[in-house]
């Protein structure tokens, strides 16, 4: 049985280094580029990457260039004095210099909300000290990673899926020809039968139970038809072509089986490059990242600097109203009922759940791929069972059709010989099918 597993099985020129045929690779490169579902994760890399660009622009400083422009009607108001104040003072001083050279003033009224007032300005601000923003782009990157991860897995199940079509579709095919062949030897039955009847050499019946043989294989044929094309217009579905388009059939490849390498080899590549595990892993670098973060931001404050300047006062004249205004801040809590020692406790839960989720991924596809590997190893030694029937039914086929023709057999033993040949022969293709269907599983399973 390792001999069966583990040498390299009826290889032709039809299968490339990895077991897989040339003209299914093109398929299949074809399909990866046409894929909807993989043009919209695309956008979503394109758009991963925009993030990283956006989380940099906080390195550098902000302009905001702020008018306003304030009409004011009714409010509040400060009601000024001054006319209490100073008149007294003034009536006293006409009188002492005998002049009226200190008039008499109004008391002032404020509205507190400004009528006609602009202020016109830029304004600047500048980190000069904040550790979130480098962590916000390492986030970002790990986004990145986390939707090429999601990328290779959808490409990864098209794959998959696209070969798995094209070995049914080929199978299909098989099919066909399997009924044409007995569909052609059941008519050669027929034309014989009918030359005995002429010669009385056989009673009618023979005939009749000849054409009926005849019409229930071309009954198998169209139904096998039929299946070829709905096989068809899947394989061309997952292209994303027209489903009636043609499609190149290696026939090669079917009669060969594919190259099956030792248990160890499926197991170790499956754990280097599944993309459930770079999912893990991506998620598992993020959680990291926030709680470096999270640890720094608890401990250091965020110091910055701004700047105002422009031009504010009452009416658009630019005259006399210019003004600037510098800040240095920090930003630093103190006390917030330990709300950031809880949230980096609850990150370090989450990553304690990812390594749990990860440990169990590798158990969960280490049997998968333990499990595609022995379905595959039957499914190999189930078809030489089935090679053996066909060469049994063949070589049994010969005899009674040689005795029949020397009227040692009656048709009966005919009919059931071509059956048991057509059956046997199905079973073979499909015993084929199932050996490529069961080594696709195992690739995928195994990330090949």
């Amino acid at each position: 049985m390792k001999k069966l597993l583990f040498l390299l099985i009826s290889l032709g020129p039809a299968l490339t280094a990895n077991g897989q045929s040339a003209m299914l690779q093109r398929y299949v490169e074809e399909g990866i580029s046409s894929n909807l579902a993989l043009k919209q994760q695309n956008l979503e890399i394109e758009k991963a990457l925009k993030g990283i660009e956006i989380a940099r622009t906080n390195y550098f400083p902000l302009v905001n260039f702020a008018p306003t422009y304030s009409v004011a009607f009714g409010g509040r108001k400060i009601e000024i004095p001054i006319g209490d104040l100073l008149n007294p003072v003034y009536s006293t001083l006409n009188q002492l210099t005998e002049s009226n050279a200190f008039p008499q003033v109004k008391n002032a009224s404020e509205q507190l909300a400004p009528m006609n007032f602009h202020d016109t300005k830029l304004e600047i601000k500048m980190p000069l000290f904040n550790s979130d923003i480098r962590y916000n782009v390492a986030l970002q990157k790990d986004l990145l990673v986390t939707e090429e991860a999601k990328r290779k897995f959808l490409e990864y199940e098209l794959r998959h899926a696209i070969e798995a079509a094209y070995y049914q579709y080929l199978q299909s095919l098989e099919a066909i020809r399997i009924y044409e062949n007995s569909e052609k030897l059941l008519e050669s039955s027929l034309r014989l039968n009918q030359k005995l009847v002429q010669h009385e050499e056989a009673l009618k019946d023979v005939v009749l139970s000849s054409e009926y043989e005849l019409s229930k294989v071309q009954q198998g044929k169209t139904e096998a038809e039929k299946n070829s094309r709905v096989a068809r217009a899947y394989f061309n579905f997952l292209l994303n072509r027209p489903l009636e388009e043609a499609v190149e059939a290696d026939t090669a490849l079917f009669q060969s089986l594919p190259a099956v390498l030792p248990l160890q080899h499926y197991t170790d590549n499956s754990f280097r490059n599944r993309p459930e595990f770079e999912q893990l892993n991506a998620g598992l670098k993020t959680t990291q990242t926030l709680l470096q973060m999270q640890e720094k931001n608890a401990m250091l404050p965020q110091v910055f600097l701004g700047a105002n300047t422009g031009f504010q006062g009452f009416g658009y004249t630019f005259r006399d109203q210019a003004y600037m205004v510098a800040q240095v801040g920090l930003n630093w809590p103190i006390f917030h009922a330990g709300e950031k020692k809880m949230k980096i406790q609850q990150t370090r839960i989450s990553g304690e759940i990812l390594r749990t989720k990860t440990d169990e991924a590798r158990k969960q596809v280490e049997m998968q791929v333990y499990r595609n590997f022995r379905d595959l190893e039957t499914a190999i030694s189930a078809l030489q069972s089935k090679e053996s029937d066909r060469t049994r039914t063949g070589k049994i086929l010969e005899l009674v059709n040689s005795r029949y023709k020397n009227g040692a057999a009656i048709p009966l033993e005919v009919h059931k010989a071509q059956n048991d040949q057509l059956i046997a022969e199905l079973g073979q293709s499909l015993g084929r099918l199932d050996v490529w269907l069961k080594y696709a599983a195992l690739k995928k399973s195994a990330a090949d």
